[in-house]
């Protein structure tokens, strides 16, 4: 394997130490990296570098990583790794609401970000399959869910979602009709956190997929137990 094939991360924070930090550990765990000191120079990084993942700070001088991540997912599902200080636990979830995949809490092991990279890398890869039989899809309205492809398509075609998006959809949508609870959809989708985090990412989910997400028709919430995907 040569440095090209190894997963391209793009490190965003201000904070020189920490980013020159980073970039040892990372590079000395089989991952290719490129820094970027704040939001401008990461858009630069990104108009002519392609990134696997980003690890960005949340808290930066002048735009921070919140406002980074909704600009980026405007345009891309790139897996975005939130780093949060301890007491902002409301930053926390605003990170996931505006499209982040994960958060990790500052001070931490450099050996569990690189588990975290890797788990939302696992998550984030779609397996070939050479069988050539149609695909097992299951239909929510206007929308149909392609399973072996971990693709949402509708009428105009794929429909964006971020690697946490698709991983909780598959979750759901194979155990369609089951109520899965909070616990059990964290399991699986490899999602950290409380049952907050959860709820967070239903949300958002429902916003894609709903033809109206305060009143659901396909992801409903089962009160105390959990939440059921009913398709059509």
């Amino acid at each position: 394997m040569t440095t090209l094939d190894l997963p391209h991360i793009l490190v965003v924070d201000d904070d020189s130490r920490l980013r020159g930090l980073l970039r040892k550990y990372l590079m000395e765990s089989d991952f290719r990296v490129t820094v970027a000191d704040g939001a401008d120079a990461a858009r630069q990084s990104m108009r002519g570098l392609e990134f696997d993942l980003i690890v960005m700070d949340l808290m930066m001088p002048g735009e921070d990583g919140l406002s980074l991540t909704r600009s980026i997912r405007e345009s891309s599902p790139v897996p975005i790794l939130m780093l949060t200080a301890m007491s902002e636990s409301g930053d926390r979830i605003a990170g996931l609401e505006t499209g982040a995949d994960d958060y990790l809490t500052k001070p931490f092991e450099p050996r569990e970000l690189v588990l975290r990279i890797q788990g939302i890398l696992r998550r984030a890869q779609t397996p070939a399959s050479s069988d050539p039989a149609p695909a097992t899809e299951i239909r929510l309205g206007a929308f149909r869910f392609d399973l072996d492809r971990e693709m949402l398509f509708d009428a105009d075609g794929p429909q964006r979602l971020t690697t946490t998006e698709v991983s909780l959809l598959k979750a759901l949508a194979t155990n369609a009709g089951r109520i899965m609870s909070r616990e059990n959809l964290s399991d699986i989708c490899a999602i950290e956190g409380d049952g907050r985090a959860i709820d967070v990412q239903v949300t958002r989910l429902r916003r894609k997929i709903e033809p109206d997400s305060r009143t659901p028709t396909y992801l409903q919430t089962i009160r105390g137990r959990g939440y059921v995907l009913r398709p059509d």
